[in-house]
């Protein structure tokens, strides 16, 4: 899976995952059935939105983003639907072209500890894939525990 493809995924993800929330804050506040649409979807919405945030970075990262375009990636998973013309953008201006960059190049960051540790984990995926899964449910937990952003109705 190239990062293109990668990242597209993740993005639709996301997209769809902000149908889910909105859906469940209609049946919550318009069709007041009840809070569990906004409970299910924003659960899921919420998983998503982190894997998105993760996935923005090590991106990032692979294809020698700036740091501005990563915070612009960041930025829109926080607007319903933004992540695809995002996507669209990064895409068209070569952003997403080529692959994992497994190994060093000349490149002068290429001996940083973000690239080191970026070559480490595509070269390991599944040892890192297991410690992201068990901090993404830390994480995840840790915030269904704390509850919604501004409490309860």
């Amino acid at each position: 899976m190239t990062p293109q493809i990668f990242f597209r995924t993740v993005a639709i993800a996301e997209a769809i995952t902000w149908t889910l929330l909105l859906t469940g804050m209609f049946l919550k506040y318009i069709a007041e059935v009840g809070d569990w649409g906004v409970a299910i979807g924003g659960g899921i919405h919420g998983f998503v939105f982190l894997v998105y945030a993760v996935s923005v970075v090590f991106v990032g990262v692979n294809q020698r983003w700036r740091i501005g375009t990563i915070i612009v990636g960041l930025f829109s998973a926080v607007i319903p639907y933004a992540t695809i013309p995002f996507d669209i953008w990064a895409d068209r201006t070569g952003r997403l072209a080529g692959g994992w960059r497994r190994e060093a190049t000349d490149h002068p960051r290429d001996g940083s500890f973000v690239n080191v540790t970026l070559r480490f984990v595509l070269r390991h995926p599944v040892i890192v894939g297991a410690i992201v899964a068990v901090g993404v449910v830390v994480v995840f937990s840790a915030l269904l525990v704390i509850g919604p952003p501004g409490g309860k109705a």
